[in-house]
């Protein structure tokens, strides 16, 4: 048994097959998923678990070289645009259909629980070396 990070064996798993320049999207109960990309879905309730902290607990397992947000999360959730910009390096924000049409070349998707809008990154994952 795992002693600490991520316990959740689908996700733990899907992290393990990860490679550099793979895209992880996590995101809001109401994002669109596309088809495609494995998915797993941490949503239990309207908030929980919320969107910054499944995307603390990813970040301390993966090493990330950059990511892609909705600019519109600047207007519509001030709290979640600083959260990304304070943690998600080389940050890039386009429109949010841009960002739902990239998404769909993810390798994953993490959905969480979280009900305020906009609260969606592609993360690209990097390498250790």
């Amino acid at each position: 048994m795992k002693r600490a990070g991520i316990l959740n064996r689908h996700l733990a798993g899907a992290l393990a097959e990860l490679g550099h320049g793979d895209g992880v999207l996590v995101c809001d109960a109401g994002m669109p998923i596309p088809g495609g990309p494995r998915v797993v879905d941490l949503a239990f309730r309207a908030g929980v678990p919320s969107f910054a902290e499944v995307l603390d607990g990813l970040l301390a397992e993966l090493v990330v070289e950059g990511g892609t947000a909705a600019r519109e999360v600047r207007e519509a959730n001030p709290a979640a645009a600083e959260l990304l910009r304070a943690r998600v390096p080389g940050l890039e924000l386009v429109g949010h259909e841009e960002l739902k049409a990239l998404s769909a070349g993810a390798r994953l998707v993490v959905r969480t629980g979280e009900a305020r809008p906009y609260a969606n990154v592609l993360l690209r994952c990097g390498v250790f070396f």
